[in-house]
Formats: structure tokens, sequence, C-alpha cells
């Protein structure tokens, strides 16, 4: 089968190269893009001289949406096929719901060597829902078009659908002009287009119907309805660049919407007076980032619609420029050059506590000072690395900087802010000490992330940097949950050994309907299961037939991934099923704490014992924070993944986004009525209230004025006693009960 995958691969490699280069090529079997997902027999690549992307036909697409999505895509240069950087690109009919769906049938329509065009059709629920991908010879870009019909006798009211692209690793740029939305409507949006890069590849969906956006922008969606009969005609491009340069994106636009355009270019060099080998001229326009050019040898050229822009340029490690005011006119020319840039420097940094002297890991975010807009030119985050602990090295641009150094900041400590100024081509050496505030493995207590993503699917952080900030954020055991895979278990098995922390391998099972972490698994064990189309019987037994002991409910109540959420819609396959043992408190699901609270609540006073345990659903460590929903575990004796997981099974645990709470009785034990219990709490942000729970109502509220530390006093009385803490930061924690013996 090797052999046969390479001569597969040769043969298109001779046709790429060859007189017929330009030609459109069907090629039904697993796709020949490197790393891509479409492996099966009936999977279907459409692919020319420039482009090629993969359709999953009998290969299950990640999140188990239904067949007939765009699962791999690639840049082809010089006859040579990149390496795919597409998780998926789909058209959802509503949000995140895919599902019912009954049928899905996927064929090659049109195979010519002038155009490839491929239908999927499905049903979601009564509505039908029919998508063409058409390539053309030449082209950079796949057109799609989605017909949604409502088949059914009720209208379809009040959906969100549309296009939505997840890509596979590399940085993301959306919608211009709406760079602080994370979810809600499109207004003010400068273009219609979101873009996934690299430095060496770039995918853009260009989708013209969007009035708001989802997932951090990832999903483009038109609010809508469907009365029966009726049909909704959607269009988009996917649009597959061999280069970071979102100058083909704007061009493409251009030429989509006949807009009036003209031409800026110009040269960008150094302080010297040497052309850049790299330069790259980003382009703002009312004031916020537009898009942006990467140029060569020294010179730059980019089409834009005719307008107002303000530019500037910059280099990987390099200074900016002075930014330049022009008017772009219709069918003209502007040169604007560019001079000056500084070469970068260097700033070292030592990092350790503040009593002890002993070095401390650290994540440092750069709180003032130049962030490139184009990610590939330079971080705005760093760790400290595994060996040596504490010390980190940052290569920045040419300026003055305040650096913010962390290590269990918000938890155990405050952040310090250091300024730095940064000379071309100069290291500055920097002691940082931590004040650290508080000491709960003293006590016993000890804390993890119970769900992190690495790079896998819609991850993008590599093993070895989830280890890095979750140490940084001041966790105690290290844990990773990647979507349906364990791949990366090995690494950080290795990474836990070398430090001498323990691991908990697990998995994220994730049919469209609900999300369930399993742990602790065998490492390595592979998912088998096909999500697309599980019950929840089916995942848990999968989970069991991995070797974990435990399951947790995900953001319960996220409203495309969360079971309860589903189960109150009636989507979830298998219904209600109790075979599970962990409510999750979900860090970027923080606004649905309320719900999973109320749900926890009402099963303690049933006595049913699921309790709380906390996740911050990390993918992206650069731009996310490790542990911004943790849970603390009071462990006797010492710390092993084994001994962590037992006493949080036994409900030993509280979970928080800031606020630490110690009890004198543990959590999930039992008291006598009328017991004394005290409550120790800290909170590096200083404390606002705690609020006294008995069976599921507020008892009491306590006020502070900011203290880091308090007691409280609670007299055990019903069935079970809880507290609600939060500090200044306006951050919560939540704990599990303390049951009183009747």
């Amino acid at each position: 089968m090797r052999w046969a995958t390479r001569w597969v691969a040769a043969v298109i490699a001779f046709l790429l190269t060859s007189g017929a280069h330009a030609a459109v090529r069907v090629i039904v079997g697993p796709t020949p893009i490197p790393g891509g997902e479409a492996r099966a027999h009936g999977d279907i690549t459409l692919m020319n001289d420039r482009v090629a992307v993969a359709i999953a036909v009998q290969t299950a697409p990640p999140w188990a949406i239904p067949r007939g999505a765009l699962i791999d895509a690639a840049p082809v240069i010089a006859g040579r096929i990149g390496h795919d950087h597409l998780t998926f690109a789909d058209f959802l009919p509503n949000s995140w719901s895919a599902w019912p769906s009954t049928y899905q049938s996927v064929r090659v329509m049109t195979h010519t060597p002038a155009l490839g065009v491929v239908r999927a059709v499905r049903n979601w629920n009564a509505v039908r829902i029919e998508t063409t991908y058409s390539l053309e010879a030449g082209g950079d870009s796949v057109h799609i078009v989605v017909r949604m019909t409502n088949d059914g006798a009720k209208p379809v009211t009040n959906i969100l659908s549309g296009l939505v692209l997840w890509s596979r690793g590399g940085y993301f740029f959306g919608v211009p002009g709406m760079a602080r939305t994370v979810t809600g409507s499109a207004s003010g949006a400068l273009a219609d287009r979101i873009v996934a890069y690299d430095r060496d590849w770039l995918i853009a969906l260009h989708e013209p119907m969007f009035d708001r956006f989802a997932y951090g922008q990832r999903d483009l969606y038109l609010r809508h309805t469907l009365r029966p009969g009726q049909s909704r005609v959607f269009q988009g491009w996917l649009q597959v660049l061999g280069r970071g340069d979102m100058a083909p994106v704007v061009a493409a636009e251009i030429a989509r919407r006949a807009l009036a355009a003209g031409t800026v270019s110009g040269t960008v060099t150094d302080m010297a007076g040497r052309p850049m080998a790299s330069p790259v001229v980003m382009v703002e326009k009312a004031g916020v980032p537009f898009a942006w050019t990467a140029g060569r040898n020294g010179r730059y050229s980019i089409d834009l619609p005719a307008g107002d822009y303000s530019l500037y340029a910059t280099a990987s490690g390099y200074s900016e420029s002075t930014k330049v005011r022009l008017t772009v006119p219709g069918n003209g020319t502007v040169r604007r050059d560019f001079a000056g840039l500084e070469p970068p420097g260097r700033v070292e940094v030592a990092v350790s506590d503040a009593t002890t002297h002993a070095a401390l890991d650290a994540r440092i975010d750069i709180e003032a000072g130049q962030r490139p807009v184009v990610e590939y030119l330079g971080e705005h985050t760093f760790f400290t690395g595994l060996q040596p602990k504490g010390r980190a090295e940052m290569t920045l641009a040419p300026g003055s900087y305040v650096l913010s150094v962390g290590s269990g900041a918000g938890f155990l400590s405050n952040p310090r802010r250091v300024p730095v100024t940064v000379a071309p081509g100069q290291t500055e050496a920097l002691q940082v000490a931590v004040e650290r505030l508080f000491d709960p493995e003293k006590a016993g207590w000890y804390s993890a992330d119970m769900h992190h993503h690495a790079d896998q699917e819609d991850g993008v952080t590599p093993p070895a940097y989830v280890a890095r900030s979750q140490l940084a954020a001041g966790l105690d055991v290290l844990f990773l949950s990647d979507h349906d895979t364990t791949v990366n278990d090995g690494v950080m098995q290795g990474i836990a050994r070398a430090r001498g922390v323990p691991f908990i391998p697990s998995v994220e099972l994730s049919p469209s309907w609900g999300h369930f972490n399993a742990y602790p698994v065998r490492p390595g064990a592979p998912v088998t299961l096909d999500m697309s189309q599980a019950s929840v019987q089916d995942v848990f037994r999968e989970a069991h037939h991995m070797g974990a002991a435990f399951i947790e409910v995900n953001h319960p109540y996220d409203p495309g991934e969360g079971y309860f959420g589903s189960l109150e819609r009636g989507v979830a396959k298998g219904g209600l099923d109790g075979e599970f043992d962990f409510l999750e408190i979900n860090g970027a699901q923080a606004d649905n704490d309320g719900k999973t609270l109320a749900s926890a609540w009402k099963c303690w006073n049933a006595g049913k014992r699921y309790y709380l345990t906390a996740g911050s659903d990390t993918h992206d460590v650069w731009n996310d924070h490790s542990g911004d929903a943790r849970v603390y575990v009071h462990v006797q004796g010492p710390l092993t993944a084994a001994a962590f997981l037992a006493s949080l099974k036994g409900g030993h645990a509280f979970v928080t986004h800031g606020p630490l709470i110690f009890p004198d009785h543990p959590f999930g034990s039992r008291v006598a009525p009328g017991t004394a219990v005290g409550f120790t709490l800290e909170a590096a942000a200083g404390l606002e209230r705690a609020t006294v729970i008995v069976d599921g109502k507020k008892d009491r509220t306590v006020d502070y004025h900011g203290e880091q530390t308090a007691r409280l006093a609670v007299r055990a009385a019903g069935g079970w006693d809880a507290l609600i803490v939060e500090d200044k930061a306006k951050n919560t924690a939540y704990t599990n009960p303390i049951w009183t013996i009747p």
C-alpha cells in the first residue's frame, strides 16, 4: 500500500510539472496532501497547480460533524503539495449544531481539466443542505455554494447559519475592524473575510453574507428563518496560498466585489540603508489593522480598495517604521518607501522566588511595547524553559517595554511589572524576584487544569509548551486532553518524569452534542469509536475501554458541545446517562458557571455525588491562560496522579478562577449537625465577598475589604454546605459540599 501511495504522488507531481500543469485533478482515495486526515478509500481530493483540498467522505471529520466537510487544505508550489493546514471548513446550519443528520452523500459532479466539482448532500432535521465545492484550473480558491431548503411542515426560526474556518496550527487574523469582539454582531466590519496563516502558508475564508460571528470569529453566521419550502443560498471562497502574505487575499476581494482600487508599492530598508530581505508592510484602515503584504528583497506591492489608509513597515524582530497616511485612488498608483528599520535585541530573564531565591517557572507577557500584528514576526508571550528552570531568552524589536512576569499569577502571587529598554543588537539581562503570597502545597493542596489541549485538531500548542505554560501557572499536576487522540501522551509523560511532577493522560471524547474528558487513559491508547455515530453509552464504553476510571462532563451548558444543554434540546444521542463522575467549571465558558453550579446543587440535594472539577480549555497558550480555571485537591501523603484522582473522586476539592478556599474539615466529608466548620480564604487580588450555600440556597454573605487572607466560620446545617468566594478582580471560586450527617 505504501508503494502505491508513493506512485500516486509521483504521477501527480509529474502532471503538475508537465504541460498539463494547470489542469484540475479529482482523486478518489487517500489524499496525497502530506499530513492530511482524509485517508479513506472513498475520500475525495480536488487539486490543481496552486491548491489541494480534501473532502471527508468515509473519514470521520473532527468533532463528529457530518461527512462532506473539507478537512485538508494545502498550497501547491512548483508541483509540490504543501503540508495540510486545515482542521475543517464547513457549512453549519445552526451555530455548532449540525445534528441530527440521518443521511450524507458526496459525489463527483464534474471532472474536466478546466473544472472539478464535488457535491455533498445531507440533512439537518427537516432541512436539506446541498454543498457544492468547485475548483477551476489555475485558481487559488475553492468556491463553496450552499443551498439550505426547509423540506418540513414547520418554519425553522432564528437560526445561525454560515461557513466556518478552523485551521491546523498557525495564527488567526479575524474580521478587520472587529478585533475586540469574540462573539456577537458583525456591525462595523471592514471586510468579509477571516484568515489563518503562518510565515509559509495562508488560508482565507471569504464569506459575504454573515452578520455575526462566534468562537473567536472562526464561525461566520447569518441569523435567519426558513419557512416551509423556502430555500436560502450561501456562498464563500476558501483561498489557499503558499505564503503568509495577504496581498492576494485583498486582490481577490477587490476582484470579487468589483471595487475601485489602486496599487501601493515601494522599498523597505534598514538603518544602514540595506534592502530588507523579507519586509512586511502593515495596512491600517479607520485606525485598525486591515491587511498586510510580505515583500521580497526590499520591495513590496499591494492593491487596495480606493480610500484612506495608514501604512508602516517592519520585519521579523525589527522595529516598526513611522506610520504614513495616504489616499489610494481608483485605478492609480502610490509610492511609499520606508527606511531606518532597526535590528532586534535580546533580553535574558531569570525568575526566582523572592523569599527562597529558588528558580520559578514563569510566564512573561509584553504589557507595553511593540507587539507585532503579524504574529510570525515576533512573540508577545514567553515562558521560561523546562531546563534550566526559571530562565527565558527573548528576541525583541528595539524600544521600551513593560514586561508582566508571573509565576502562579492570580492565584499564588501577583505578576511583576518590569520595565526594560532593548537596544539594537544588544542583550539586556533581567533578574526578577516574584513574591509568592500563598503556599497550598505545604498543607497538602495541589492543583491541576483538568481540560487542556496541545497541537491536535484545533489546538496549536506543542506538548513542551503545554508543560511550560501549566508549570508557569503554578499547577502541580500536568494534564492533557486533546480531541479524540492520545498521540501526545508519550511526550508529556517524558516531560513530567524529567521535572518530577505527576502527569494525568486524558482524552476529550467529542461527539457533536457533548464533550467528555476520560482519565486516566492508557498512554497512547487509540480512539476507535466513530463519534459521529456514537451514543452517550458508546462514549462511556470507549472511555473505559481506553482504561479510564473517571469521566468528566466538559462545559455542560456550552451552546453546541455541552451534554446538559444538548439534553435540554433533545439532541444528545442516547439521552441521559448518569455514569459520569464530574461536572466541569470551564474557563472558556465562565458565563455558564451558574448553570453548572445549579445542576451540581440539584444533584447534591438528591444525594448524587457528582463533584466539581475545572479546566481552562486552553488551546493556544500564547493567547489563552493555562489554569485560569483549575481544581485544588487535598492529598494525604505523597502527591501522585493516582492519589490526586482518588481525592478528586472523593470530592476533597474546590474549583477556582482565582480565590483559594481551605477548609478545616475536608470537602466531600461528613460532619454532625451544628458542627462549627472553619475556612481560610485567600486571594492574590484581595477578597471581595464569601457566600454560604446551604442545600442550594444562599444562606448569608460576608463582605471583605480587599484582605488577602481571612477566616470564615460556618455552623453545619441542612444536608450540605458549600461556599462561593469572589475576589476584587471579580474572579470566583466554588467548593464541593461538606455533608451533614442527619
